[in-house]
């Protein structure tokens, strides 16, 4: 692939750590604006030069940075706004709720679990006494942007009880244009290496891609905090369906559109190896009330054209592993299989990535990859090199010798085989200077005709004000 260079254009600085960059146009508006949220819970419209604030929950946002050195990854996580938000106001929010701090499901190792494959005990690990084990509270919620400008929540659609403080999903809510349903995308809970196998329980709510249909406007009051689709209230179960399982991490699904179908978009955020971008275009979705109903009958569900991207038996397109120095030469390593039995189990039933790229590697023209935060179709023109591409950002390019870090931005070409591809680094000409600059989002506007990225000064969510969103514009 051909060397592309970009320009990244500021839009708005000095923000708080953005999570989500969407755009859509308001009642009564004639313009599309970009609206972008933050982790510690804001919600900023810009537009015509202006920027102002569309909604503040930060009072909602449980306390961020408290542990973990001050890195976080909880917060405000998702926003959509309905495919007729210009007509009914209709807007939706993930986030992590205030007042809701548990001890983690693992007390004393939230982070770094780690198995063992010689000790048994480490391969089968439950999550028990969950009402009491838990991090904190995410949930989502339908709101309403009323015509005297003011946006109040309407209803609670799901309240969920994370094990841990990682692994949430960001970009978390997207509409499908195919299905016109609410795409909540999940991670596997958290800590590392998914220690209670949530991902490829099909009961479990974490670790999976969920359909919402937001038409059947259920109301639940005292919606019940749950882990399991079972433990929802029939009403609730029957409003959403199960595309996907294996997820890890998952900065949402973006949708582009190929001749009649829609090719989707996923990156599974990595372990300790590789980052993995997945493509698909049918797939056949679970109905959460037929799981409930297998498990009341103990029977196995029809699992059949759902999408499984293996995890935590695969890293991608790697049995998943961990590493270790080689004591007599520490500038090699030795990598361990995991889960092996489960490597094999999924080795048939998933999904190949598109493309994987390396937390290591030594060509010429890749990189060294941190973790995987967006993933966006481009199909403008003033891009000509990029139009109909996949673009995707690293958090933080490895092989740096120090400070100041940078991400990395990267694509890759279509392909509606969905078979595995070869991927490129996108240089781009911004002079960040000594600040350090971590490519935390990356979003498009209504057509996909415009690309915007974040970038942060930090990985600590409390460094206040180190945000800064860009358009990516043609060079020069």
């Amino acid at each position: 692939m051909a060397k592309v260079k970009v320009s990244l254009r500021p839009i708005v600085s000095r923000l708080n750590m953005p999570t989500v960059l969407k755009t859509t146009i308001l009642p009564g508006d004639s313009i599309e604006r970009l609206f972008i949220a933050t982790q510690v819970g804001e919600i900023f419209c810009v537009g015509n030069g202006d920027i102002r604030t569309f909604l503040d929950i930060r009072s909602r946002i449980i306390k961020l940075g408290g542990s973990s050195g001050g890195y976080d990854e909880r917060g405000l996580l998702g926003l959509a706004f309905h495919p007729e938000f210009y007509y009914n106001g209709l807007f939706y929010l993930h986030y992590s709720v205030a007042g809701t701090q548990g001890p983690g499901a693992l007390p004393g190792a939230p982070e770094s679990f780690k198995p063992t494959p010689c000790d048994p005990s480490t391969l089968n690990l439950k999550w028990i006494n969950r009402e009491a084990q838990y991090d904190h509270i995410d949930t989502v919620e339908e709101w309403i942007l009323q015509s005297n400008g003011q946006s109040q929540k309407r209803r609670t659609l799901l309240n969920l009880r994370r094990p841990f403080l990682n692994h949430n999903g960001v970009n978390s809510l997207n509409f499908s244009p195919e299905t016109g349903k609410l795409v909540f995308t999940t991670g596997d809970g958290g800590s590392g290496y998914d220690p209670f196998n949530l991902s490829q329980d099909i009961m479990e709510i974490f670790g999976k891609i969920i359909e919402i249909d937001i038409v059947k406007n259920t109301f639940i009051y005292n919606s019940p905090v749950v882990t399991r689709f079972n433990e929802l209230p029939v009403s609730i179960q029957e409003t959403l369906t199960v595309i996907a399982k294996g997820v890890r991490n998952i900065p949402g699904i973006s949708f582009q559109k190929h001749y009649s179908q829609y090719i989707k978009y996923v990156g599974n955020v990595g372990q300790d190896l590789v980052e993995s971008i997945f493509s698909f275009v049918h797939y056949k979705p679970i109905p959460v009330t037929q799981l409930t109903h297998s498990f009341l009958m103990n029977s196995e569900p029809d699992q059949e054209g759902l999408i499984n991207f293996g995890w935590r038996g695969w890293e991608g397109a790697f049995p998943t592993s961990f590493i270790k120095g080689c004591p007599e030469n520490q500038t090699l390593e030795e990598k361990t299989i995991a889960y092996y039995n489960e490597t094999v189990e999924t080795s048939a039933r998933r999904l190949q990535p598109l493309i994987s790229y390396f937390h290591k590697d030594t060509r010429p023209d890749k990189f060294g990859g941190t973790a995987l935060t967006g993933v966006q179709p481009y199909m403008g023109n003033e891009i000509p090199e990029l139009m109909g591409s996949v673009l995707f950002t690293d958090l933080a390019r490895k092989e740096q010798s120090g400070p100041p870090i940078r991400g990395v931005l990267a694509f890759t070409r279509v392909r509606t085989d969905c078979k595995q591809n070869d991927f490129s680094v996108i240089e781009t000409d911004y002079n960040f200077g000594s600040q350090s600059a971590y490519y935390v989002s990356l979003g498009t506007n209504l057509n996909q005709t415009k690309l915007y990225l974040g970038v942060f000064g930090s990985m600590k969510v409390a460094d206040f004000n180190q945000g800064t969103v860009f358009e990516i514009v043609p060079y020069g």
